[in-house]
């Protein structure tokens, strides 16, 4: 944004194309968030909400997921007296959504119990190994200097699209890692959006329970004047003061163009620290889209010789473009077996030469399994892969205004 210190303000001439006197007279993210609160009756908020705080010091969220916002909020009493607003912009739907489950009921018993990412002897194993090798130390001390990378403060909301070349590639997963990550080290709202309607997991990778409203659904309801407790109301909410704006509600068919994409995240991003977008596999339009507009993406890659050959080809064609988005770039290596057909490590070398930065992603029984993630099954390696991957993300977006 060109004015890092007045966040609502750019955001009113970017939805408008025009500045506003109003806002721009203000003193930052705290001012504009308190003066939309005060224009927020209490009785209009959805009851799951009434602990929210505006951003950028909200309190932190229950561990446990307190509901799924379907709720939606009233029209904020400011909406009669603030700015005008292109029509476009204020149309609501002619009917609310009905809630839909993300599993359907004749298919919830047909899950088995999650099993962890790494069997008990290796467990144990590693373990011993940390015991001996006296390596704790050094661990301890490397996840304290990862969590303050991840916990510095934004003056602007940040946004990291994660995307793949192909279905199956992990990109889902990647981008559940990272969302759970910030959202767990950061105190300010961290959101997930799923840009990728065509039937995505993402609601049900991070353990949401019922749909409601959709991408396309709150590009048409989102307005300037809105406070957080207002917006949140149509997202659901997730643990550690996350939440997730759905693609879709499971229905073949679902679309999402770039302009309804474009309109939502203008609107959203001055509400949350970090915005995590599970974007359409390339070469789709809204993923191109994202990709130019987030301040760091990353590259879900598998470990196969395929999924190395084509990530390859991609990182080669991003040469021709500006130099911000190969430098931007994370390649997610996931290993997608215990024993790969390939030599992980030179592949993650090959893939560097061409300037962006790989990680690998070990294997995880908890992960390949595909149902909910739940961080405390996940193996101590992978654990120390995805905040790694997370913090490094994060350090690129920071370099991206």
């Amino acid at each position: 944004m060109p004015n890092g210190n007045n966040w609502q303000g750019d955001v009113l001439r970017d939805l408008r194309g025009t500045p506003s006197q109003q806002h721009a007279t203000g003193n930052g993210p705290a001012q504009s968030h308190a003066q939309a609160q005060r224009h927020s009756p209490a009785q209009e908020q959805p009851p799951a909400q009434q602990q929210q705080q505006p951003h950028p010091q909200p309190q932190p969220q229950p561990q446990e997921p307190a509901g799924t916002g379907t709720r939606p909020p009233g029209r904020s009493a400011a909406a009669s007296h603030g700015p005008a607003v292109p029509p476009t912009r204020t149309q609501r739907p002619a009917r609310s959504p009905d809630s839909r489950p993300v599993v359907d009921s004749a298919l919830t018993g047909t899950a088995r119990r999650p099993q962890p990412g790494e069997s008990a002897a290796a467990r144990i194993s590693r373990a011993v190994r940390r015991i001996v090798s006296s390596s704790a130390a050094r661990e301890v001390a490397e996840l304290t200097r990862t969590a303050e990378q991840i916990q510095q403060p934004v003056t602007t909301g940040r946004q990291i699209a994660v995307t793949s070349i192909r279905g199956g590639a992990g990109k889902t997963t990647v981008a559940a890692l990272l969302g759970t990550a910030y959202a767990h080290y950061r105190h300010d709202p961290v959101l997930l959006v799923e840009a990728d309607p065509a039937l995505g997991s993402l609601p049900l990778r991070l353990g949401a329970e019922s749909l409601r409203w959709t991408t396309a659904d709150v590009a048409d309801i989102v307005e300037p004047q809105m406070s957080l407790l207002d917006v949140t109301g149509y997202l659901v909410q997730l643990p550690d003061n996350a939440w997730l704006l759905p693609g879709s509600q499971g229905r073949i068919g679902a679309m999402l163009d770039t302009a309804a994409y474009e309109r939502v995240m203008v609107a959203l991003r001055r509400y949350f620290g970090v915005t995590v977008v599970d974007c359409e596999t390339l070469p789709a339009e809204v993923a191109r889209v994202a990709l130019s507009a987030a301040q760091a993406r990353v590259l879900a890659a598998p470990a196969t010789l395929d999924g190395i050959t084509s990530t390859y080809a991609v990182l080669q064609w991003m040469h021709g473009l500006p130099r911000h988005m190969i430098a931007g770039t994370v390649v997610a290596l996931t290993s997608t077996t215990s024993r790969p057909g390939i030599d992980v490590e030179a592949a993650a070398e090959r893939l560097r030469s061409t300037g962006a930065a790989v990680h690998v992603l070990p294997h995880d029984r908890h992960l390949a399994a595909g149902g909910e993630l739940r961080t405390e099954l996940l193996a101590r390696p992978t654990r120390l892969a995805a905040t790694r991957l997370a913090a490094e993300v994060f350090q690129l977006s920071q370099k991206r205004r």
